[in-house]
């Protein structure tokens, strides 16, 4: 039986996480963010550059991100590269993107 099958009856920790995920989601520098990395890994400079906002800036959002397990970063020397943490969070964009066009 796949989930959608399934008659889903989240508790109060599945119901705390998605709360948090949806609190990461809510700022409009963090969907930004996220755009950006659906079409290809950024480091935090370039980030910064792009969106025309200080590294730190950029640093903090990533940390809101990855702590909701949104985006992944590896180091290459000096640099951070981020990437989304995998095909469900370009899926839950792409959703979202949809629904909102919807009229």
């Amino acid at each position: 039986m796949n989930k959608s099958n399934l008659v889903l009856k989240p508790g109060k920790k599945e119901l705390d996480a998605l709360s948090e995920l949806y609190k990461a989601l809510g700022d409009y520098t963090r969907i930004r963010i996220l755009w950006l990395l659906m079409e290809r890994e950024w480091c935090v400079s370039g980030l910064a550059k792009e969106i025309k906002m200080t590294e730190s800036a950029i640093s903090h959002h990533l940390r809101i991100l990855r702590i909701a397990r949104l985006v992944n970063g590896h180091k290459i020397g000096k640099n951070v590269f981020y990437n989304l943490s995998d095909e469900h969070v370009k899926g839950i964009l792409e959703n979202t993107y949809d629904h909102i066009l919807e009229r």
